[in-house]
């Protein structure tokens, strides 16, 4: 027993005999043993000083308080409070680590989209550079690729988009003037000025002219739905449409413009409307309605998918046909086909807001008729020159369009999109 003076006060200490406690079951003792006897959260009075240890004072020796009671609500009040706290803030911590990291992992795959102008340009560059990185991809995959990109647009959209685009037949019937009028006679007047200015072969003018022609390109639609996803229904309204009556128009309009009749299958091309538009587009809607945590489950990787599949239809035509884009006539057509497209972008544009100048929605209508107008199916095209022309000329303007177009196209959804941003 040793004597201690404190305050002014004299305390005894005894210390136990240490066997009496392991003989006794304390498992207060045994718990404060495993972690220090003072922590921040745990003070302790000086009658409380007693783990382990009896603390009495002079001249009234009594025992201040029980061990047991005294270590047991140290240990099971004071610090497991504070270690339950830490760790639950330690759980919630990580959570909430693990949320984020899982957010911004799905931020990246939702913007994957604001890539797609630099893939095109990445694929374009890769196809003239090393052409047999597309050269895989033929024909036959483009109306899969294509599919799969109106897939991807009908699983962002609803029944209610597309049944509020048919509410709008004004500005269907202007993009209709606009791709079978005002494009045909852009293309007519851009192939003349080729053979008449240039010099260059008739077969060239032909082409151009070729491609003024066709319908609209489904391309079309889903830049539409990267810029302004409520109009994206009504492109593909106007698209689809301008395909479908494609059929007796485009042989129309190629008697007239070039003098040459152009058989076109017509079962083939309803085939293909319902094979690239119509399937794809109803079957993400129905996964949108009945099977939503489906559609929410695979919406974040479609972006992904879809620039890489864009770049696949951008980079193989002008793989395939990159002998004929490399001509002695390639800069001089490429010059024109970009005046042509430029033009049909801009004309697009300030067209409708000459006749819809009171819109609620005039810009993004305006940026969807420029779409609409600016890009051609010039795939269809190429298949036409290649199908039903001797010349073999005539495949380069549709050729070097298909390239032109979807560059020119992907650029002005990256600017208008970081308009809207701003």
């Amino acid at each position: 027993m040793k004597k201690m003076t404190v305050n002014g006060q004299q305390w005894q200490i005894q210390r136990p005999f240490i066997p009496q406690f392991h003989a006794q079951n304390i498992p207060h003792v045994r718990k404060c043993s495993l972690f220090p006897l003072f922590t921040r959260n745990c003070s302790l009075k000086s009658s409380e000083l007693c783990v382990g240890f009896s603390v009495q004072s002079n001249p009234h020796s009594k025992l201040v308080g029980s061990p047991r009671i005294l270590v047991g609500r140290c240990v099971s009040e004071k610090f497991s409070d504070h270690f339950e706290q830490d760790a639950g803030q330690n759980f919630i911590t990580e959570q909430k680590m693990v949320e984020e990291k899982n957010f911004s992992v799905l931020n990246i795959l939702k913007q994957s989209n604001s890539l797609l102008p630099h893939a095109v340009l990445a694929s374009t560059l890769l196809a003239l550079v090393y052409p047999p990185s597309f050269t895989w991809f033929t024909s036959r995959y483009y109306a899969p690729a294509l599919g799969f990109l109106m897939f991807a647009v009908g699983v962002n959209s609803s029944e209610k988009d597309f049944i509020e685009a048919f509410k709008r037949p004004a500005a269907i019937l202007a993009g209709y003037v606009g791709q079978f009028a005002v494009k045909p006679i852009l293309g007519y007047l851009v192939g003349i000025i080729s053979v008449s200015v240039f010099g260059l072969p008739t077969p060239i003018g032909a082409g151009i002219m070729l491609v003024s022609c066709v319908s609209g390109a489904q391309l079309s639609s889903y830049a539409t739905f990267l810029t302004d996803p409520p109009l994206a229904p009504l492109s593909i309204v106007m698209t689809s449409l301008s395909t479908a009556t494609a059929v007796f128009v485009t042989p129309l309009l190629s008697l007239l413009l070039i003098g040459k009749r152009l058989p076109v299958d017509v079962k083939g091309m309803v085939a293909s409307i319902m094979q690239i538009v119509v399937t794809p587009i109803a079957a993400g809607l129905l996964l949108n309605r009945f099977f939503p945590w489906i559609a929410n489950a695979i919406r974040p990787f479609l972006p992904p998918l879809s620039v890489l599949v864009t770049a696949c239809c951008v980079g193989a035509p002008l793989a395939i046909n990159v002998k004929s884009v490399v001509s002695p006539f390639g800069a001089t057509i490429l010059s024109l086909i970009i005046s042509f497209h430029l033009l049909a972008f801009v004309i697009g544009y300030v067209l409708t807001g000459l006749i819809f100048p009171k819109a609620p929605d005039l810009k993004a209508l305006q940026r969807t008729m420029s779409f609409e107008t600016g890009m051609q199916s010039s795939l269809l095209a190429l298949a036409l020159a290649n199908r039903f022309f001797q010349d073999p000329l005539v495949a380069v303007p549709p050729a070097i369009s298909t390239v032109i177009m979807s560059l020119m196209g992907f650029f002005l959804v990256m600017v208008w999109a970081k308009k809207k941003e701003v």
